[in-house]
């Protein structure tokens, strides 16, 4: 028994001193381990928190240029009975902006501003650990709000174009729309429900998503939470550039749900430019109707490849024509950009400024042609309108418009027309409107207080009668609608 157990004792001994051993060297090589552990740690923190200054950086330089729309207007009451639906009362409402020029100018949606009779803006205030707290929390602030003018609308594309009278205001640059990729990393400022300076922390989910395949608009979807509110503010890059503008949500809840999209930047930039400049955007076109390839399109037609979209007609005496381009053509590519829809193409075409050359590949059977075509302006009536006046002699400096004497052939060239006299508002010139008014290109001004107006002269002379000070009011044709504009003379 003794020897037995001896043996097993012998046999264990070895066994013990190995645990030992493995035990110690475990304890050495974890003692030796602690340290760099400790230092990867230490750098994982201060990776997190250069992060961290790095976002709190970003929005104390962006906020500055961040303002809060307030709009009161008219519209239909809500919670009414649906035989009270026709309805009216006055309303408030509250959305976002961006500052894009030093001078006063603002981005913002056309929706936040439709129906406006007012809007005014409240500027964020310089960033500081307080004025960032109170902000953030009770929404308090000590700056006056800035009556602002609505330059101009693109409701087609939802943007529209404020000016408050102000200098040296805080701006955020333009964003290269064509270098944003899936992924990036976005936040979005804005105004969320009336909470001022607010910032939220997405990715780019879809760089060109195109929520109605039977519109032509393209937006950048993101998961940044968005919210009511937040319309009109900017969606901004880690540079603290603007990417594009948030306009709207899909949920059912009312809230975020992650499914925000906003304007493209190339096409804010674009419509800006316009909207300062005339007052409305001129789409640019190089004279093509473009269609997708559907399989039985490709079956029937036998197409080769399926690959961009495919030239369905080409207009008469437009640049596309002159360049060469040909019915069953297939647009393959853009400015060096793959082209997987229309509206995509038509995105890259119409924001081209008229006079630009865009570059095209084009797919003709099996052979691969590169074309330049000339970017011409889309004309509309009002358009036609415009390209008649003479800037010298058509400013109104005190509506700051340019106005076009309606003869026989203008009043034909405008359907519906129920007045054929007085001025027609061909272009806006903000810059010297010395009044405020809601006059929009296309408005015919056939009177000015009650006196009937059908020449330039005649409505400058109607307009200097008025006292300073004085209540004006311009009887104004609109879309076959009369309806009354008021305006306070200065």
């Amino acid at each position: 028994m003794h020897g037995a157990i001896r043996e097993n004792l012998w046999r264990s001994y070895p066994r013990r001193r190995l645990r030992s051993v493995c035990l110690l060297a475990a304890f050495l090589t974890v003692a030796a381990s602690s340290p760099a552990q400790s230092q990867q740690q230490a750098d994982r923190r201060k990776l997190l928190d250069q992060f961290s200054e790095s976002l709190d950086e970003l929005t104390a330089r962006v906020s500055p240029a961040i303002v809060q729309v307030l709009v009161t207007g008219y519209g239909p009451l809500e919670g009414k009975e649906k035989s009270d639906a026709s309805l009216f009362g006055r309303q408030h409402s509250l959305g976002s902006g961006v500052i894009v020029d030093p001078s006063g100018y603002i981005i913002t949606n056309a929706h936040v501003v439709k129906g406006a009779q007012r809007v005014r803006v409240l500027l964020t205030p310089p960033a500081s650990a307080d004025s960032q707290g109170r902000a953030s929390f009770s929404g308090a602030t000590h700056v006056p709000p800035m009556v602002a003018k609505v330059v101009g609308v693109a409701p087609t594309i939802d943007l529209a174009l404020l000016k408050v009278e102000a200098k040296d205001l805080p701006t955020l640059p333009f964003a290269d729309y064509a270098k944003l990729k899936k992924g990036q990393l976005v936040l979005a400022f804005g105004n969320p429900e009336g909470l001022e300076n607010t910032v939220t922390m997405g990715v780019v989910s879809a760089v060109a998503r195109q929520p109605d395949p039977d519109s032509s608009s393209v937006f950048i979807q993101t998961d940044a939470p968005i919210n009511p509110g937040n319309s009109g503010g900017p969606l901004v890059d880690t540079q603290g550039q603007l990417v594009g503008i948030n306009t709207f949500i899909l949920t059912e809840t009312g809230g975020s749900q992650g499914l925000g999209f906003a304007i493209p930047s190339s096409v804010v930039q674009f419509a800006y430019v316009q909207l300062r400049t005339y007052g409305r955007v001129h789409r640019s076109m190089i004279g093509v109707r473009l269609q997708e390839i559907t399989p039985d399109l490709a079956a029937g037609l036998d197409l080769k490849k399926t690959e961009g979209v495919i030239v369905a007609d080409v207009a008469p005496g437009n640049p596309a024509e002159k360049a060469g381009v040909k019915i069953q053509d297939i647009l393959v590519s853009v400015d060096g950009r793959p082209i997987g829809s229309v509206p995509i193409a038509e995105m890259l075409i119409s924001t081209k400024p008229a006079g630009t050359v865009v570059k095209t590949e084009i797919l003709r059977g099996t052979e691969r042609l590169s074309v330049d075509i000339p970017v011409t302006e889309q004309k509309t009536d009002v358009d036609q309108i415009a390209d008649l006046m003479d800037p010298g002699k058509s400013l109104v400096s005190k509506l700051g418009i340019f106005g076009v004497e309606i003869n026989e052939q203008i009043a034909d060239a405008l359907e519906d027309l129920r007045i054929p006299s007085g001025v027609v508002v061909a272009a806006m010139s903000a810059d010297l409107a010395s009044v405020e008014s809601d006059l929009k290109p296309g408005d015919v001004i056939h009177a000015v207080n009650g006196k009937k107006i059908e020449t330039l002269n005649g409505l400058r002379a109607a307009l200097n009668a008025l006292p300073s000070g004085g209540s004006g009011v311009l009887q104004v044709e609109r879309d076959s609608n009369l309806l009354y504009i008021t305006f306070e003379m200065d």
